[in-house]
C-alpha cells in the first residue's frame, strides 16, 4: 500500500493548483454572478493538458489514469465547482465511447476532441428519468439504417457548449433498462436544439440545459454497443466517473477550510481570535478529518478502477461520502463567519451553494445508498 504520488503526478496536481489559483479563483465571484460560461479559461486547461483525461495516447490524448483525473478536479474545484464540473464533463462525456466504441469509432470521435479544443456533453437524465435511468422516454426508433430520436433530455452540462453529445435513448419506453441504447453524436445533426439555460442556485459558471431531439437522425454507426447494451454502458460509465466527483467535492471542502482557518485566526470576538475558542476548533477539526477521509475514499476507488477491479460499491462510497462531506462542512465554514458568510463578500456561501448540488448530480446520494446496500447484499 503506497500512499505516494510520483513525480509526474506531484507536477500534474502542482500544475492544475497554480491553475486554480491564477486563472480561476480571481474570476469566480463574477462568473458565479453573471453566470456567463468561461470558455477562454476552459480552453486554457486545455492547452495545459488538464481536459479531457482520459483519452488514450494512440488517438491523440494525453492517456491520463482515473486517479490522475481526481488530483487535476480537486484543485480546479478549490478555484470553482462550476469552472470544474464544466471541465470534468468532457471526461464524463467521453467515457460512453471508451467503455464500448469501436477502435473506429473511437478513432473518428477521440480523435476529433483530442485534435482541437472541443467540449462534450453526456446526455442521460430526463425531466421524469433522473434517478430512475431505466424509465428514460427518448425514444430511438429504427428506421433502416438509422435510429430516429425523438424526445427531451435534462440537466445536462455543457449542453449549450458541446461539439460532441453522448446521448441515452430507449427503442421501447415499456422494455425499461433492456432496451436502452448509447450513440454518440455530432451538436450540429439536424432537429438537436439545446433549450433554455437553467438560472442554477449553485455553480453556475457550469452551462446546463435542456435538450431537444426532433426526429434526430443518427446512423447505425454512431450506436456505441449493442441494442439494448445502453443501460450497462451508462453504469459503466458512472462507475469510472464518481472517483472525479468525490474528488470535486473534496476541493469544495478543503477552499472552505482554507478560508475558515484564515476567518478563525483574523476575526476577533470578546477580544480574542475566535480560533482559540473550542467551539470553533472542533468545527475545523472535523472539517479537517473528513476532507482526509473523503480523500482517501476517493482514491481508492479511482486506484481499484484504473486496475480493472469492479468498482461499483468503492464509486458510490466515495462519491456519497465526500459530497455529503462538502455540504457539512460548507455549512459550517458559513456558521464560522457568522453573518459575514451570509454576505457575497465572502467565498463561503457561494461554497455552500456549490455544495449542494455535488449530493444530487452523477446520482443522488440516496441512490448512491442504494448501490451500497444492493452490492452489500449481493456478497
Amino acid at each position: 500500500m503506497d500512499y505516494g504520488l510520483s513525480d509526474e503526478q506531484l507536477a500534474l496536481q502542482e500544475t492544475a493548483r497554480r491553475f486554480a489559483e491564477s486563472e480561476i479563483a480571481p474570476v469566480a465571484a463574477k462568473y458565479d454572478e453573471s453566470g456567463e460560461f468561461p470558455r477562454d479559461i476552459i480552453k486554457k486547461a486545455y492547452e495545459l493538458g488538464l481536459t479531457p483525461t482520459v483519452i488514450p495516447e494512440e488517438y491523440g490524448g494525453v492517456d491520463l489514469s482515473i486517479l490522475d483525473s481526481c488530483l487535476i478536479v480537486e484543485e480546479l474545484a478549490w478555484g470553482c465547482a462550476g469552472m470544474a464540473t464544466s471541465i470534468m464533463a468532457n471526461d464524463l462525456g467521453l467515457m460512453p465511447i471508451l467503455v464500448a466504441g469501436t477502435h473506429d469509432q473511437k478513432k473518428e470521435w477521440l480523435g476529433l476532441v483530442a485534435g482541437d479544443f472541443k467540449l462534450v456533453c453526456f446526455c442521460l437524465s430526463e425531466p421524469n428519468a433522473g434517478s430512475d435511468v431505466a424509465g428514460m422516454q427518448l425514444l430511438a426508433e429504427k428506421d433502416g439504417d438509422d435510429y430516429v430520436l425523438n424526445g427531451t433530455k435534462c440537466w445536462i452540462t455543457n449542453g449549450g457548449e458541446a461539439d460532441v453529445f453522448t446521448v441515452f435513448a430507449t427503442l421501447d419506453r415499456s422494455s425499461r433498462h433492456k432496451g436502452v441504447c448509447a450513440f454518440v453524436l455530432h451538436k450540429d445533426m439536424p432537429g438537436l436544439a439545446p433549450g433554455k439555460k437553467e438560472d442554477k442556485m449553485g455553480q453556475r459558471a457550469s452551462d446546463t440545459r435542456v435538450i431537444h431531439f426532433d426526429n434526430v437522425r443518427v446512423p447505425v454507426s454512431q450506436r456505441l454497443g449493442a441494442e439494448g447494451e445502453g443501460f450497462k454502458i451508462a453504469m459503466q460509465t458512472l462507475d469510472r466517473t464518481r472517483p472525479p466527483i468525490g474528488a470535486l467535492a473534496t476541493g469544495i471542502a478543503r477552499r472552505a477550510l482554507h478560508e475558515s482557518t484564515a476567518y478563525a485566526k483574523e476575526r476577533k470576538a470578546f477580544g480574542f481570535p475566535i480560533g482559540g475558542f473550542q467551539a470553533v476548533q472542533f468545527l475545523l477539526a472535523d472539517m479537517a478529518k473528513d476532507i482526509e477521509a473523503g480523500r482517501l475514499l476517493t482514491h481508492k476507488s479511482a486506484w481499484m478502477v484504473d486496475n480493472g477491479l469492479r468498482a461499483s460499491k468503492s464509486s458510490s462510497i466515495a462519491k456519497c461520502f465526500a459530497t455529503d462531506a462538502a455540504m457539512r462542512i460548507t455549512t459550517d465554514a458559513v456558521q464560522i463567519f457568522g453573518g459575514n458568510g451570509y454576505t457575497k463578500e465572502y467565498p463561503v456561501e457561494k461554497l455552500m451553494r456549490d455544495a449542494k448540488l455535488m449530493q444530487i448530480y452523477e446520482g443522488t446520494n440516496q441512490i448512491q445508498r442504494l448501490v451500497i446496500a444492493r452490492e452489500l447484499l449481493k456478497e
